[in-house]
């Protein structure tokens, strides 16, 4: 525990100014570098259910796509590059199972050839497209609000979960999966995200002055104006959203960890296990976020 709340308190801080202050192509190198660490870890996970997945291909296929983006942010001023962003996700992930599909085709034995590609076409559409989708929240307007909102949220359900599923959790969630999660601590994570994500709305056009003043955002990354803020039901309604996709995301890494009969996905964050473990509920919630707002920009 001690461990877990030292690396919490070194990381936080450090991501919250990447998210602030970094420019967006470092955001976009920092979140490739992340998710080439956590595709490394999930290709190590597979190996364990007897699927030997291209390896290197898929390494290099994940940081060819973030190099792409890291260049399509270098101008985020431009609406040709947030459409490049976007079309380049959508691209490279229509163009993986071909692309790990001819790959396998070069193998001698042909029955580990389709495992071995949807393993690694899996590992892109689960890492790297989340990924890439939370830099491109950050590119639309407001998008430090969002990016922090996003992470508020996941952090508050899943402190809130953990305190009140042991202290007073009675009801197993799923035990086969996760024997530790309960349903008191799943009410009491929605409850936790929907407050700290209205509250964070409710207030961002102060929080979001604040940032401005402070150097750390420019005008067109926060909330400045309250009829720019969504409605009460509707931050309440994403919030709910957001938080259920977040459990999900933890409860699929469990179920992905469990088969491969291993209790954490690495060691490279003391007391957190490896960096599957502690993203593994931003890459189900980070869509949730980005389909939301998309769909209010085009409002």
């Amino acid at each position: 525990m001690i461990k877990r709340i030292a690396t919490a308190i070194v990381l936080i801080p450090l991501v919250l100014l990447l998210v602030l202050k970094a420019p967006l192509y470092v955001l976009a190198l920092v979140a490739g570098a992340i998710a080439l660490l956590t595709a490394i870890e999930f290709l190590r996970l597979v190996a364990h259910y007897g699927i030997e997945p291209p390896r290197w291909p898929t390494y290099v296929y994940v940081a060819g796509f973030f190099l792409f983006v890291i260049v399509a942010t270098g101008n985020r001023t431009s609406l040709m590059e947030t459409t490049a962003v976007m079309y380049g996700i959508v691209v490279a992930a229509a163009l993986a199972p071909f692309v790990f599909a001819s790959i396998a085709m070069r193998r001698e034995e042909m029955a580990s050839g389709y495992p071995a590609a949807a393993a690694s076409t899996f590992a892109f559409a689960y890492i790297a497209v989340p990924m890439a989708l939370l830099v491109q929240i950050r590119q639309q307007p407001a998008g430090a609000i969002l990016v922090i909102y996003t992470l508020i949220v996941v952090w508050a359900g899943d402190i809130l979960a953990y305190f009140v599923g042991r202290s007073l959790g009675r009801h197993f969630m799923s035990p086969q999966i996760s024997p530790k999660k309960t349903w008191e601590g799943a009410v009491a994570s929605i409850v936790a995200s929907v407050v700290v994500g209205t509250v964070w709305f409710q207030y961002s056009p102060q929080i979001s002055a604040w940032f401005f003043r402070s150097g750390l955002i420019e005008r067109r990354d926060g909330v400045f104006s309250a009829m720019q803020l969504p409605s009460t039901f509707s931050i309440v309604l994403l919030s709910v959203i957001v938080n259920i996709a977040a459990q999900l995301g933890d409860l699929v890494e469990s179920l992905i960890k469990r088969g491969a009969g291993v209790k954490d996905s690495g060691a490279i964050l003391p007391g957190h296990g490896g960096m599957l473990d502690r993203i593994d509920a931003m890459l189900f919630a980070v869509p949730v976020v980005w389909a939301w707002s998309a769909w209010r920009i085009m409002q």
